[in-house]
């Protein structure tokens, strides 16, 4: 499905059924098109001049094309009960728990994606606007709160592991923003004053682009972050490498 229809490579576990929904659409729709092209071209030869050159105020009496448009009707009434609710209800609203996924908050602000990840503790720190700053301290993380000392940051840099649910806190900053990750299958908004989860189980690892696709500002075009899928070992890793980066410099006696 994904290679005819040109999509980017499958690498979501839900992203096939998307794949499938899509390819449905595009064939129902080839399928209007060539019909309703059929129908205009027999339209323009039935009632073209040479044939009726004295106008006929009575009209067409037949009610065919209320049937088509009534079928089509029924195909999108089908569409979207039969397949998008569903499919909605299911990836969407039937969020994964945390205790089974890898959770991490990401922040959207122009032009950069802050992920803050809640440590070994698996409890997130106390954050504060007070202390953001865009070098230093982009998502505002208290080192006061105890639950927030073996919390940890990257800038554009997303870490997760593959087979198993990624449940991401979406929140903004500054404006809407636009959270795509193509290979995913997965877009969300992320819109200020809100905290929105979305979620998906990586099954493939690399690297991957993040993107905004929504329009934020003048830097819109430069706002692109990297998501790394990583086997288990290599998470864990990376995980305890950045632990000891970030870890609190001991104080002096």
């Amino acid at each position: 499905m994904t290679d005819w229809l040109g999509l980017p490579r499958l690498a979501s576990a839900h992203g096939g059924q998307i794949d499938q929904l899509i390819g449905v659409i595009h064939i129902i729709m080839f399928v209007l098109f060539i019909g309703w092209g059929a129908f205009f071209a027999f339209i323009l030869m039935k009632f073209r001049k040479g044939k009726s050159p004295k106008a006929d105020y009575t009209g067409v009496k037949s009610h065919f094309s209320s049937y088509i448009e009534g079928a089509i009707a029924v195909i999108e009434v089908i569409l979207l009960v039969g397949f998008s609710i569903p499919l909605w209800a299911k990836v969407v609203v039937q969020t994964p728990s945390e205790a089974e996924s890898s959770v991490v908050r990401v922040v959207a602000q122009q032009f950069q994606w802050n992920c803050h990840y809640a440590g070994p503790d698996k409890k997130f720190g106390r954050v504060d606007v007070k202390l953001m700053d865009d070098a230093t301290n982009p998502v505002g993380l208290d080192r006061e709160d105890p639950a927030a000392k073996d919390d940890v940051w990257t800038i554009n840099q997303l870490h997760l592991p593959v087979n198993k649910p990624a449940l991401i806190y979406l929140s903004s900053k500054d404006v809407i923003h636009s959270f795509a990750l193509q290979e995913m299958r997965v877009k969300q908004d992320a819109i200020p004053g809100m905290m929105i989860p979305v979620s998906w189980t990586p099954t493939v690892t690399g690297d991957y682009e993040i993107s905004c696709a929504q329009l934020c500002g003048l830097g819109h075009y430069r706002m692109r972050g990297f998501m790394t899928i990583h086997t288990p070992e290599s998470f864990k890793a990376w995980e305890d490498q950045k632990q000891a980066e970030m870890a609190p410099e001991p104080e002096s006696l």
